[in-house]
């Protein structure tokens, strides 16, 4: 039997190729012949550094940035096997995560420390860059990660903004004179997986705000003040990103990527689909096993396990989800590819039980799912 595991992260719990590897223990105890061929999944978000870096054989690097409060944080970033392609998480530098919930306020909150992981990317000589923008802490419309390659923001009085969306609403003009001019050749691919324009009811400030910290003024102080950084960029650019979709991912740092560098947005999953060669080597398996933290309605809208769903089904291939928990619209995903889902949870426990213990569930959910595919597989033979 030919099996590959090809799961997203646990988030907070067990990292994809944790997962992996969880997994891969327990289908060996009863398929101990079996061939299993790991490929960790991501979408982005946490873990996109390691599965891409894992995938290439690359390397993972740590940097002293900016953290999204202004306090020095240690961020990791990659290189692929190639030797010429960064990969950053816009997390690692200015994720929600790094901000304790007491002191969430989106208002000034920055991507700077984003920025200065893609400039560690140029000063090693990268012109290719892959950059995950799930899991942020902010609402600045990249300014800060803009502030770190150059970019001038500057309020009616000719002095420099300060960090944060809020501050946005001063924003008088914007000076591109002292940007990094490695930008011009640098070849970026933005792992999104929303449509969200900058602004309006659908916008960066509306829907992600709340997550962030925002109150219900926040949000609309948010999202006049992006409004305003928008019309700027766009005459200092020449570019209209505003309602491009995905300009509100990371508090519109898709939109700042896409008005200061040639960002291209992409699916996060399709990038690591790619980097893994998952298509080639779902070809000549017998089952796929993907899963990730939490599956539900939002798992059909394009998350890793469809994501996988979609390469097997083009061989033909069955696909089990293994997930954490099954929210409401769980079977959702059984019409888009995916064959069967289970939970690992064997028994009511507490989320902190299960986070902690995650790669044990992982392991013991994979041997009761080997199991019933020994079953079935006698039955068949009937």
């Amino acid at each position: 039997m030919h099996i590959i595991i090809a799961p997203d992260s646990y988030k907070g719990s067990v990292s994809a190729l944790g997962v992996a590897d969880a997994i891969g223990r327990g289908i060996l105890r009863v398929f101990p012949d079996a061939q299993v061929f790991k490929a960790p999944m991501a979408d982005g978000g946490e873990g996109t550094v390691e599965a891409l870096v894992a995938a290439t054989d690359g390397e993972i690097l740590h940097e002293s940035v900016i953290g999204p409060l202004g306090e020095a944080v240690t961020a990791h970033w990659g290189v692929l096997g190639d030797g010429q392609t960064a990969v950053i998480e816009m997390a690692s530098a200015s994720g929600l995560p790094l901000v304790p919930k007491e002191k969430r306020d989106p208002r000034i909150t920055t991507t700077y420390g984003t920025g200065q992981l893609m400039k560690a990317a140029l000063d090693r000589g990268l012109r290719k860059m892959i950059i995950g923008i799930g899991g942020s802490a902010t609402n600045d419309g990249g300014s800060g990660m803009a502030t770190a390659l150059g970019v001038r923001f500057l309020d009616s009085a000719g002095k420099q903004l300060s960090p944060g969306g809020a501050a946005l609403a001063q924003l008088a003009e914007i000076d591109l004179q002292k940007v990094d001019a490695r930008l011009k050749d640098a070849e970026v691919t933005v792992a999104c997986d929303v449509d969200n324009p900058l602004c309006g009811p659908k916008g960066a400030s509306a829907v992600y705000g709340p997550q962030k910290g925002a109150t219900p003024e926040m949000v609309k102080e948010l999202d006049a003040a992006l409004k305003n950084f928008s019309e700027f960029a766009r005459r200092a650019t020449g570019k209209d990103m505003a309602e491009y979709p995905g300009a509100g991912a990371a508090g519109g740092l898709g939109a700042g990527l896409l008005f200061f560098t040639n960002a291209l947005l992409r699916p996060g999953v399709e990038i690591v689909i790619e980097a893994t060669g998952l298509n080639s080597l779902t070809q000549t398996v017998d089952l796929v096993i993907t899963g990730e933290g939490a599956t539900d309605f939002q798992t059909a809208f394009g998350k890793a396990p469809v994501g996988v769903a979609g390469v097997a089904k083009k061989h033909g291939k069955p696909v089990v989800c293994l997930s954490g928990s099954l929210g409401p619209g769980a079977e959702d995903v059984l019409q888009h590819g995916i064959d069967a889902i289970m939970s690992v949870v064997p028994r009511p426990m507490s989320l902190e039980e299960c986070m902690k213990n995650g790669e044990a569930l992982l392991e013991q959910a994979a041997e009761r799912l080997a199991r019933l595919l020994r079953t079935g597989m006698k039955l068949s033979k009937n």
